[in-house]
C-alpha cells in the first residue's frame, strides 16, 4: 500500500475555504426563495443552505424529493441547485433505478461533491493522514505498517461506538440497524435505515456524511474496522456496498436479516472488502514491480 496522495495543498485548502464562505453566511438566515425570485441576501442563501444540508442529511435527491421535504416549489428548488452546481457544491448524477423503470428520461439526483461536504464538516483530514502515515512507517511499513493501521482503526471505531453499545444490544435484533443509525446521527454521520429493494433479506445502513471520508481513501482500513464494529454490535454479518471514500455518494451497508429464507441470493453473502481482497491478492502475486497512486477502494 502507497502512503501517499496529499490534497493538494494551498489550492485545495483554497478550494474549501471559498466553499465555506458560500455556505456559511447562510446561518444567519433562514428565508424562503419559494414566492419571489427577486428575493436576495440572508434569505436565499438561507435558503440554499437549507437545500444543501438536506443532501448531507438525506444523501443524493431529486429537485422534487427536496421540494417536498422543504416546502418550496420544484421550480424554487431548481434555482438553488443550479446556483449550487455553478459553485461546486452539488453535482448532477444519474439515479438509480430499482425495478421496472417508467417512461421518459430519469431525474436527476443531485449530491454533494467533495468540496460540499468540506464546507459543511473540517475533520483534519491532513492531520489524520499523517498520523496513520507515522505509524505504518513506525513499525516498517508494508503488511507490518497496514496491520498497525487496521489495528489503530479498530480500536477507533470500538471506542467511538462502545457508548452506544448498551442500547443498540438491548434493542430488539430487528430494530438494531435502525437503532445504530440514530446512534451515528449523533456522531455527525447522517445516518438512516431502509428496506433492501426487491428483497426482503435485509436492510441498509446509509451514513450520508463520513468526517474521515478523504483519510479513508488513502487508509481504506477505517472503513474496514468500521464494518467490522457493526457486525459484532448488530450480531450478525454485514456487507459494505459502497462508501464515500471510494467516490459513492453514500456509504451503504447491508445488514441481513437474522433468518434469510432458502435460496438466498448469492449477492447478499458475506465477503471480504474490496480493498482487502486487492491488497491479499497482490500479496500472492509476489511485490509489485510499480506503484499506482489515486484512490484506494474502500
Amino acid at each position: 500500500m502507497k502512503y501517499t496522495g496529499e490534497h493538494g495543498g494551498d489550492a485545495d485548502d483554497a478550494r474549501q475555504a471559498t466553499a465555506a464562505a458560500r455556505i456559511a453566511p447562510a446561518q444567519h438566515g433562514a428565508g424562503d426563495l419559494a414566492g419571489d425570485p427577486a428575493e436576495a441576501g440572508d434569505g436565499l442563501r438561507g435558503t440554499r443552505n437549507k437545500v444543501a444540508r438536506s443532501i448531507l442529511d438525506h444523501g443524493p435527491s431529486t429537485a422534487v424529493d427536496l421540494a417536498e421535504r422543504l416546502e418550496l416549489t420544484p421550480a424554487a428548488v431548481r434555482r438553488h441547485l443550479d446556483a449550487l452546481v455553478a459553485e461546486g457544491i452539488v453535482e448532477p448524477r444519474d439515479r438509480r433505478v430499482y425495478g421496472s423503470r417508467a417512461r421518459g428520461r430519469p431525474a436527476k439526483a443531485f449530491a454533494l461533491t467533495d468540496c460540499g461536504r468540506d464546507a459543511f464538516y473540517q475533520a483534519y483530514d491532513r492531520l489524520a493522514e499523517d498520523a496513520m502515515r507515522w505509524i505504518a512507517e513506525s513499525v516498517g511499513g508494508g503488511e507490518r505498517g497496514d496491520a498497525a493501521v487496521a489495528a489503530f482503526a479498530r480500536a477507533r471505531v470500538t471506542a467511538q461506538l462502545e457508548r452506544h453499545r448498551e442500547r443498540v444490544e438491548a434493542a430488539d435484533p430487528r430494530d438494531r440497524a435502525r437503532v445504530l443509525a440514530q446512534a451515528l446521527t449523533e456522531d455527525g454521520y447522517a445516518a438512516t435505515t431502509r428496506d433492501a429493494h426487491a428483497s426482503s433479506l435485509g436492510e441498509q445502513l446509509c451514513q450520508h456524511h463520513c468526517p474521515v471520508a478523504h483519510a479513508a481513501e488513502q487508509f481504506p482500513q477505517l472503513c474496514e474496522a468500521e464494518a467490522e464494529v457493526f457486525s459484532h454490535l448488530l450480531g450478525t454479518h454485514v456487507q459494505r456496498l459502497a462508501t464515500i471514500a471510494h467516490g459513492d455518494g453514500v456509504c451503504t451497508t447491508f445488514v441481513p436479516r437474522r433468518e434469510a429464507p432458502p435460496g438466498a441470493p448469492p449477492q447478499y453473502a458475506p465477503r471480504a472488502p474490496r480493498a482487502k481482497q486487492q491488497r491479499q491478492a497482490k500479496r500472492s502475486a509476489g511485490p509489485a514491480s510499480a506503484t499506482t497512486s489515486g484512490r484506494n477502494p474502500a
